[in-house]
């Protein structure tokens, strides 16, 4: 078996095995799975931009002809040196012929594949999985230490140092995409250029948008049945500077993508498989309490919660006077319903 450990994933990219020539790089963090597909290139070639050395395919290029990996895999370059083939399925079923080059891989060619999140049923991920001369490299969301040590590679780089109330606070903030993430911790070190330090407020000013973050605690603790906490979360959304006709949006959103996990679930996936595959993902902060909006509430409750969120909409517009008053009658309903297991 060659699937590595997500732990191991690093260690494999920064040395990848030569005995494993042929790599898919799979999972649901993509960002995360083009930085490490880059890397594992830098690393098999000496110039991407040669055509003799680097060659890239798309999964209908395979699918026409699906011979053509294992001919590109044991194509001698025109000037020597090492070679490697990217291949980017998309849509497309490859097994074919990833299959072929797996029987007969090629030492001196790395065949590289890039692919979305891959269940473990996939046929592509499952072959790759039991082959010896293969790896699969999962690229799961990063956790709190993951984001920790991505923030303190960034501050170095950068000559800056960070707070741990500004480090704990960025860890919050970011995850569900390395890239984005990557991006976010950059433009902060950006923005603190000249100070030695960074602090909570930079992090505050640059990441986060503190009205977002107030939305979050007041939709989670509706949709997780904790009526005690709406009142107070919606406060601080309010006081944040959101307005009533935004917090019943941010549900109408929230309820949509609870939904679509839910049906997940409800097709087999675990309620951590279907958080990270959320559109957008659910940050690992927040993965407790949509875990615990997910056990109570069914795909058709969830509907219903839909309509009424958009009742409310069409209420508080009529009623503007009554806005703030509407939007927080109708998150405490649904807090009730979940506490009380009705969705």
């Amino acid at each position: 078996m060659t699937a590595i450990k997500a732990t191991d994933v690093d260690r494999f990219v920064g040395k990848p095995d030569p005995r494993m020539p042929v790599v898919l790089v799979y999972g649901p963090d993509s960002g995360l799975v083009r930085e490490r597909v880059n890397a594992l290139v830098k690393a098999s070639v000496d110039d991407v931009n040669d055509p003799f050395s680097f060659v890239r395919l798309e999964g209908e290029d395979l699918t026409a002809n699906p011979s053509r990996l294992v001919e590109e895999a044991h194509t001698v370059p025109l000037f020597g040196g090492r070679r490697a083939v990217l291949v980017r399925p998309g849509s497309r079923n490859i097994a074919g012929a990833v299959e072929q080059v797996i029987a007969a891989p090629s030492d001196e060619c790395r065949i590289i594949i890039e692919a979305g999140d891959l269940k473990k049923s996939s046929p592509l991920r499952a072959m790759v999985e039991k082959a010896k001369a293969a790896a699969a490299l999962p690229c799961y969301v990063d956790n709190a230490a993951a984001l920790g040590r991505l923030i303190d590679d960034e501050m170095t780089e950068a000559g800056l140092a960070i707070s741990l109330d500004a480090r704990n606070a960025l860890i919050g903030l970011i995850g569900g995409d390395r890239a984005a993430s990557r991006n976010e911790v950059r433009k902060l070190a950006l923005y603190a250029r000249g100070k030695e330090r960074v602090e909570i407020d930079d992090v505050l000013a640059v990441v986060a948008d503190a009205s977002a973050l107030a939305l979050d605690g007041v939709l989670d603790a509706t949709f997780a049945g904790r009526t005690a906490e709406v009142e107070t979360e919606f406060g601080k959304a309010r006081s944040g500077g959101s307005s009533p006709a935004a917090i019943i949006s941010a549900a109408i959103r929230h309820v949509a993508n609870l939904h679509k996990m839910r049906l997940a679930i409800d097709d087999g996936d675990s309620a951590d498989f279907a958080m990270k595959r959320g559109a957008p993902p659910i940050h690992f902060s927040r993965e407790r309490k949509v875990g615990e909006a997910l056990r109570l509430w069914s795909a058709t409750g969830l509907l219903r919660a839909m309509n009424q969120l958009a009742e409310a909409s069409l209420e508080a517009r009529r009623n503007a006077a009554l806005a703030e008053a509407i939007a927080q009658r109708a998150l405490l309903s649904l807090a009730v319903s979940a506490r009380r297991r009705e969705g």
